[in-house]
């Protein structure tokens, strides 16, 4: 009998040499734990949900010069060896910090979005969004495309939008209007 083996533990140094390997320059990957997992590509509806939502939040910061908005955009909290998350979208409420031009940003973000993508399992978005928490994210959106939800965590609480709901009482972002209708325009 063969025992299965198991996978391989890395560290952040580490993952960061892996991902610059030729053969790997395309790829999306986060590191979870200490394994490479590697991000499936995302579908057309995965891209418009997240344009819809860089959308809102680009909308958002040329009115109130607060933020910044990425998209795919590896982070890192500084004590944490063994984790490189890879969220959706990111929104640094904190436009003045130096834009990271190498490596993961060795930040995270103050809210982490994530669209649950074919592959996804329920389970294991919500484990990345108590995973952003205990990081310190201020806030999570996770974005069910099939049942046109979204779910809102902080701290303090957790909420679902369904329907045509919105939710406008942001403290993160003062002023932003969270609607579902605007983050699954498009899709029918």
């Amino acid at each position: 009998m063969v025992a299965n083996p198991r996978p391989q533990i890395f560290t952040v140094d580490e993952f960061e040499q892996f991902i610059t390997l030729p053969e790997n320059r395309d790829r999306h990957f986060e590191l979870i734990e200490g394994e490479i997992v590697e991000k499936a590509m995302p579908t057309e509806e995965h891209g418009q949900i997240a344009g819809n939502l860089i959308f809102a939040l680009k909308t958002y910061i040329a009115a109130t010069h607060q933020g910044r908005v990425v998209i795919e955009v590896s982070a890192k909290d500084p004590n944490d060896k063994r984790n490189v998350r890879q969220p959706d979208v990111s929104y640094y409420a904190d436009a003045s910090r130096p834009v990271t031009k190498k490596g993961a940003t060795p930040q995270m973000p103050d809210l982490a979005i994530e669209i649950q993508s074919p592959d996804d399992t329920i389970k294991s978005l919500r484990d990345k969004a108590a995973y952003y928490l205990s990081k310190h994210v201020r806030m999570v959106w996770l974005i069910f495309p099939a049942k046109r939800i979204v779910e809102i965590y902080t701290p303090d609480e957790q909420e679902v939008l369904t329907g045509d709901e919105s939710r406008t009482d942001l403290a993160l972002l003062p002023g932003f209007a969270l609607k579902t209708s605007d983050v699954f325009a498009g899709l029918d």
